[in-house]
C-alpha cells in the first residue's frame, strides 16, 4: 500500500488570521456570467466558483498561484496517543484563493491526509522471512532503519492544489498521527487515525481549535471556510477519508477514496491465511508501522513499545492468521453505521497490492445502507482515480450545492478492456445486474490439464498435487504438465464471456500435514506472450484460504492428515470480458510464492472432484455460457 508523493518545498506567507462575518459569495452559473457581461457589470459581479455543465471551472480570478494564500497550523484533537499527557495536535497546511483573505470569500475545502508526506523508511531488510512452516511461531523479524524525516518544512504537500484552487476551493493537507510534524503514534487503522481527520474537519467547521505552533496558544480560525469539506486520496491516503467518514463528522459531505485499504486484516490475511500484499512479501502491520513512523523522535520509544511491540505483537496473530478483536477494530466494514458522506470509490481490478475487494465490500454495504455511492473500476493495478470530471461533478454537487444530477448518474463505471481511463462504460450497478452465478464442475487428468464444464457428472474422482513454492503461479498456470498444481479448463470459447462480480470455490480437500496453504487462480488461456502483454492479462482473479479455518475465521484448528474437509471462499471481485477462442481455467495449488508463506516443499493436497465446484458470475447467465462452451 505504498505511495509515491512529490514533495516540493515552497515558502509560506505567515498570516495573522482573524475571524470575519462576511457572507459567502454564491457560485455563478454560465447564464449568470453572460447576463452580467451583457449588462456591463463584469467588474461588479460577486466573486465565486464558476459553474458550467454542472462542474466548477478554472476561473481567471483564482488561477494565479502567486496570489494564493498559504499557511500552516496545528489542530488540537481530543486524544493523547503518544502518552505525553497533552492532547495531540495535527500539522495542517492550507492553500486558498487570495479573495478569502481580502474580499470576504468563503470556499469549500478539498482535504487530503497522509502518513507519507514526511517520508518513509528506506530499505527492505526488515520484513518477516516468509520461509517458515504454516501455523508455526514466526521467527523474530529485524527492525529496520528509522524514517529520516525529509524536512521540517511547513508546506506539507502541493498535491491537488492545481486542480481545485483555480476552481475556487481551498486545499488542505495534514500529516496523520505520528508522522511529519503531527503529534501522536501511528496505529495503522487505530481509532486515532479516524479521530485525527475528524478534528481537522471540526476546525474547518469552527468546532475545534487551531494554533500557530505545536505547543503555542495563538489561535488560527478557518473564517474562510463554508464548512463543506470533501476528502480524497490514494492507497493509505484513500483509507483516511473513509476513516474520517465513519465518525459521522458534520461537514464532511463527500469522499473519493482511490484504492483504499478498508481492512488491515484483508490487506495482510485472506480467509485465515497469512497472505502478503502483492509486491511486499513478508510485510505485516508492524512493518508498515515502521515504514511510516516519521513523527516526534522524543515519543518514539513510547510509541514503539505501546503500539508496535505490545498491541501489534499480541494482536496480529501471524502464527495463526485468525480474525480477532485487533483486526476487527481495523476493519472499517464494522464502522459504517454513522457514515453519511457521499462516497465515490475507485479501484483497479488488477490491483494485487490493495486488492479490489477493499472497495467492493464497502461500496456494497454503503449501498445497502442508503448512502449515496458510485464506484469506478478500471483494468489496471494500484491507484488510478476516476476521471477529474467525475470527481468534479461529485464535489460540485455535494460541496457547492449545485443541482447537476450527479446523484442520478449510473451507479457503476467500468473501464472496458482497451479503453482509456477517462472513457468508462456506465452500468446500472456492480456487479452487473444481468450476471448470475453459474456452477462449473471438474474432471481430472492430472498431472495434465483436466476439464471444466457444466456437466455435474463430469469425471469426478480424486487428484493430488505436491506443494513447492519454488514455482511461481505464472509458471504453473502455463505448464502443460506438472505435479505441483491441478488445472481444469473449459473448451475454447465459441463466443466472449463477460464475468462480473465474485467468483467462488467450493472445495473438499485433504492435507498430508496439519497445516497447508490453499491457493486458487482463475486464468485465461492460452497465455498471451505478445510484446505488449501484461502478466495480469491472463490472470482473471485469485483467491487464498487456510483449510484450518474451514469452520471459523476466528479459530483455526489443526488438520488431521488424510482427513477431508469442506470449505468455500470467494475470489477477488472482477469485471472482465474473456475473448472468443480463449479457455477459462481453474488452477488449484498450495503455496503462492509471491503472496503466501513458503513452507518446505512436499505437502500433498488431495482434492475430491465430486464435491468441488467453481461458480462464475456470468452476464447473461446459463444461456450465455451454454452458447460459449
Amino acid at each position: 500500500m505504498k505511495c509515491s508523493h512529490p514533495f516540493v518545498a515552497v515558502s509560506f506567507m505567515f498570516l495573522s488570521l482573524l475571524a470575519t462575518d462576511s457572507l459567502n459569495a454564491k457560485p455563478l452559473d454560465q447564464g449568470q456570467q453572460d447576463a452580467a457581461a451583457q449588462n456591463g457589470h463584469d467588474e461588479e459581479k460577486p466573486v465565486g466558483p464558476v459553474i458550467k455543465d454542472g462542474e466548477a471551472q478554472i476561473a481567471d480570478a483564482f488561477k494565479d498561484s502567486d496570489r494564493w494564500i498559504r499557511h500552516d497550523l496545528w489542530v488540537e484533537t481530543d486524544f493523547d496517543s503518544d502518552g505525553d499527557e497533552k492532547l495531540d495536535r495535527m500539522h495542517v497546511d492550507v492553500t486558498r484563493p487570495y479573495q478569502t483573505e481580502y474580499e470576504g470569500l468563503k470556499v469549500a475545502v478539498v482535504y487530503v491526509s497522509s502518513p507519507y508526506f514526511a517520508g518513509t523508511a528506506p530499505g527492505t531488510d526488515f520484513f518477516w522471512n516468509p520461509r517458515q512452516e504454516i501455523g508455526q511461531k514466526p521467527t523474530q523479524r529485524t527492525v529496520g532503519p528509522e524514517v529520516k524525516r525529509e524536512s521540517n518544512r511547513l508546506v506539507i504537500s502541493k498535491r491537488h492544489t492545481s486542480d481545485w484552487v483555480p476552481r475556487g476551493f481551498a486545499v488542505v493537507h495534514s500529516s496523520s498521527p505520528g508522522t511529519g510534524l503531527s503529534d501522536g503514534c501511528p496505529t495503522i487503522g487505530g481509532k486515532n487515525e479516524s479521530l485525527a481527520p475528524k478534528a481537522v474537519i471540526d476546525w474547518l467547521c469552527g468546532r475545534a481549535k487551531g494554533f500557530t505552533s505545536v505547543d503555542g496558544d495563538d489561535e488560527v480560525k478557518a473564517f474562510w471556510s463554508t464548512r463543506k469539506v470533501g476528502m480524497t486520496g490514494t492507497s493509505y491516503n484513500g483509507t483516511i477519508p473513509l476513516a474520517a467518514a465513519t465518525t459521522g463528522v458534520d461537514g464532511l459531505e463527500a469522499i473519493v477514496p482511490v484504492a483504499p485499504n478498508t481492512s488491515y486484516y484483508h490487506y495482510y490475511r485472506s480467509n485465515g491465511l497469512v497472505r502478503a500484499p502483492g509486491g511486499y512479501q513478508g510485510e505485516d502491520i508492524d512493518v508498515l508501522y515502521d515504514y511510516i513512523h516519521s513523527g516526534n523522535p522524543d515519543r518514539d520509544e513510547f510509541c514503539d513499545c505501546k503500539v508496535r511491540d505490545e498491541e501489534m505483537a499480541k494482536g496480529m496473530a501471524r502464527d495463526t492468521g485468525d480474525y480477532n478483536e485487533f483486526w476487527a477494530g481495523r476493519d472499517y466494514l464494522n464502522q459504517l453505521d454513522d457514515v453519511k458522506a457521499a462516497v465515490l470509490m475507485s479501484h483497479g481490478f488488477n490491483d494485487w497490492n490493495v486488492m479490489p475487494e477493499h472497495s467492493y465490500r464497502i461500496y456494497d454495504a454503503l449501498n445497502k445502507n442508503g448512502v449515496p455511492t458510485q464506484i469506478y473500476y478500471h483494468q489496471d493495478g494500484h491507484g488510478g482515480p476516476p476521471p477529474l470530471t467525475m470527481i468534479n461533478r461529485w464535489f460540485t454537487h455535494y460541496l457547492l450545492g449545485i443541482d447537476n444530477g450527479v446523484e442520478k448518474d449510473a451507479k457503476a463505471w467500468i473501464v472496458r478492456e482497451g479503453d482509456k481511463p477517462d472513457k468508462p462504460t456506465a452500468y446500472d450497478d456492480y456487479p452487473n445486474p444481468e450476471a448470475s452465478p453459474i456452477a462449473l464442475y471438474l474432471s481430472g487428468n492430472s498431472p495434465k490439464r483436466g476439464n471444466l464444464s457444466l456437466d455435474r457428472k463430469a469425471g469426478g474422482g480424486k487428484e493430488k498435487l505436491i506443494d513447492n513454492f519454488s514455482f511461481s503461479g505464472e509458471s504453473l498456470s502455463q505448464a502443460e504438465t506438472t505435479e505441483h498444481r491441478l488445472m481444469y479448463v473449459t473448451p475454447e470459447l465459441k463466443d466472449s464471456v463477460h464475468l462480473s462480480g465474485l467468483a467462488s470455490l467450493k472445495i473438499r480437500m485433504a492435507s498430508s500435514k496439519p497445516a497447508a496453504n490453499l491457493s486458487a487462480w482463475i486464468v485465461s488461456l492460452p497465455w498471451d506472450e505478445s510484446k505488449n502483454a501484461k502478466i495480469t492479462d491472463n490472470i482473471i482473479t485469485r483467491g487464498w484460504a487456510d483449510p484450518q479455518n474451514h469452520r471459523s475465521l476466528t479459530e483455526g484448528e489443526p488438520l488431521v492428515p488424510g482427513q477431508f474437509y469442506e470449505l468455500s471462499f470467494d475470489f477477488q471481485p472482477d469485471d472482465q470480458v474473456i475473448a472468443k477462442g480463449q479457455q477459462i481455467g481453474l488452477m488449484i495449488f498450495s503455496s503462492d510464492r509471491n503472496f503466501t508463506l513458503q513452507p518446505e516443499p512436499g505437502t500433498e493436497l488431495t482434492i475430491d472432484l465430486d464435491t468441488t465446484q467453481l461458480t462464475l458470475p456470468i452476464v447473461g447467465g446459463e444461456s450465455q455460457i451454454r452458447k460459449c462452451l
